[in-house]
């Protein structure tokens, strides 16, 4: 599937004055699933496993705030925090109060802020169920690739994002693959292409700031799933070089009531090197 036949999927809403591409289907399901995507990709990373997803769940995915098709304002904080009052604040316009929530990577930072106000009582939804893949909340034990380190760096940053291209980022999301030949060069040139849709270029160092809010934030966020009585499942992907395995394990002696699924010869974005067997842990029982 082209990013362009995905866009035709979906549609855009307008939350704090910026128009926010939003997938929403499956709306005939009784239970409802919202996804948060990953960096810096898109809610494409979920083209190979929505059809899958729709059978169980209306499927809510939207593209964060200055990735994919949704807007890239220039002067804005891209602060995880913000990227939470967005989500919920589709959620809310979409009526939604009872979810299940699944976060992958750069997502699972945005999860950990809404569970930490779910915990206080500060939202008026019902968490049904946590699914967390392949995330560094663990920021100390992830293995980050030199472009992330430039990229989150203040002085760097900017030039760093300047000079990035098609060819460097192709390298660098095939080399989180386990099996690179999973990915074909045509996607990884619809994923670029949705990079730099609306400038993306500009702000790509501004995404990158949230490495160092993860260090800021960890007590919180880390707190906030030792506190949580939501259950979770922690669906991952053992080959993963950036958001490894160690972290999956470690979660699983903080949050309480939780259930590990580890899945075979996969990196970094297993639904989209390994879709069938991702999704069969996302939705078993």
């Amino acid at each position: 599937m082209t990013a362009n036949q995905w866009k035709q999927k979906g549609n855009f809403i307008k939350l704090f004055n910026n128009e926010v591409f939003v997938i929403d289907e499956g709306k005939q399901n009784l239970k409802t699933m919202v996804i948060l995507h990953g960096y810096p990709t898109s809610s494409y990373d979920y083209y190979k496993v929505l059809d899958r997803l729709t059978s169980e769940y209306r499927i809510i995915i939207h593209d964060h705030l200055g990735f994919g098709f949704s807007d890239k304002p220039k002067n804005y904080s891209y602060s995880l925090v913000e990227q939470a009052d967005i989500a919920l604040e589709l959620w809310k316009q979409l009526g939604l109060t009872n979810f299940t929530l699944l976060a992958h990577d750069y997502g699972t930072s945005v999860a950990t802020e809404i569970i930490a106000r779910h915990n206080k009582k500060q939202l008026n939804v019902n968490i049904e169920k946590l699914i967390l893949c392949n995330g560094s909340m663990h920021i100390e034990l992830s293995q980050l690739r030199l472009i992330q380190k430039l990229l989150k760096n203040k002085i760097t940053g900017k030039y760093v994002a300047k000079l990035s291209n098609e060819f460097i980022f192709s390298k660098n999301i095939r080399n989180v693959y386990f099996n690179k030949q999973k990915v074909s060069n045509e996607e990884l040139k619809e994923m670029w292409q949705q990079l730099i849709h609306n400038d993306g270029k500009k702000v790509i160092h501004r995404l990158s700031n949230y490495i160092n809010e993860r260090y800021f934030f960890w007590y919180r966020w880390i707190g906030a799933l030792k506190e949580t009585e939501v259950p979770t499942k922690i669906v991952w992907a053992k080959n993963d070089p950036v958001a490894v395995f160690k972290i999956a394990e470690l979660l699983t002696t903080e949050i309480k009531n939780n259930q590990l699924l580890p899945l075979e010869n996969s990196g970094h974005f297993p639904m989209l090197e390994s879709p069938d067997e991702w999704v069969e842990l996302v939705l078993s029982n």
